[in-house]
């Protein structure tokens, strides 16, 4: 049962002057991303520091969309995302999916090799489109697989921008297993190839995910939420001396991609 969080004398239900919306509700969809970003588990005093709201107006939000089933509480009283969520971000991930096919189809189109769209949801990395090249020797990843960030190439171009704590944290929480012999293995090794992403504009995951492929990646700049988009091929194809064409192809696309997801998320 909704609680006095969502009553007409609270006055977090009441517009906000600078959004024009209702400030419970941004107030509790941003304690919803800050628990997101601290993993989906959290205590009440974390998110009042995190937040700056005051413990009462949180136990409140919380207590909210635990009844609405947003959120659960745990047996050690942290709250944790709950699993209605899981429907909402399905649905969205489809969508997102849908809108990104036709600028996929079009990398398919000019660099003849395999086109995807990836997320990051919590600590993973979730593949939520794809487009196959039409070569017969191609690369296959299916729709809703989840890999670790630190193994591949969308991974490292979703977390060029974050502080580097963030990420330590993250990759304290994943850990980092090898998936070949080239998989980056240590919290410095993967900073290091953040730091290369930063300087060059995208990433690349060199035989790291699959011996055997390569993978160039770039992020989907100002997205309502972070994406990036990526070709994969065989590393015969997929070699160092194509990427500085490839590249530029990438940032093209990525670019009206984002124009194209501004414009159904409007502010």
């Amino acid at each position: 049962m909704p609680t006095s969080s969502a009553s007409t004398t609270d006055a977090s239900a009441k517009p906000t002057a600078a959004s024009g919306g209702v400030q419970s509700l941004e107030r509790a969809f941003d304690l919803l991303e800050r628990m997101a970003d601290a993993g989906g588990e959290v205590g009440l005093s974390e998110l009042s520091a995190a937040s700056g709201l005051p413990l009462p107006t949180i136990h409140r939000l919380m207590r909210t969309l635990v009844a609405c089933g947003y959120v659960r509480q745990q047996p050690n009283r942290r709250y944790s995302l709950g699993p209605r969520l899981i429907r909402l971000g399905e649905s969205a991930s489809r969508l997102l999916g849908t809108w990104a096919r036709p600028y996929l189809a079009r990398l398919v189109e000019e660099t003849g090799e395999t086109a995807n769209m990836a997320l990051l949801d919590g600590d993973e990395i979730v593949y939520v489109a794809q487009v196959p090249s039409k070569h017969s020797m191609r690369m296959f990843t299916e729709v809703g697989r989840r890999v670790l960030p630190h193994s591949t190439g969308v991974g490292k171009a979703l977390l060029a921008h974050t502080p580097a704590d963030e990420v330590r944290a993250l990759l304290a929480r994943t850990g980092m297993p090898a998936a070949t012999e080239k998989t980056i293995t240590t919290p410095e090794g993967f900073l290091e190839a953040l730091e290369q992403v930063r300087a060059v504009g995208y990433a690349v995951d060199d035989n790291e995910q699959e011996i055997g492929v390569r993978c160039l990646a770039v992020s989907v700049p100002n997205s309502p939420t972070a994406a990036a988009i990526s070709i994969s091929g065989p590393a015969g194809r997929v070699t160092e001396a194509v990427a500085e064409s490839f590249v530029p192809i990438l940032q093209g696309v990525a670019a009206e991609l984002s124009v194209a997801l501004q414009s159904q998320n409007p502010a």
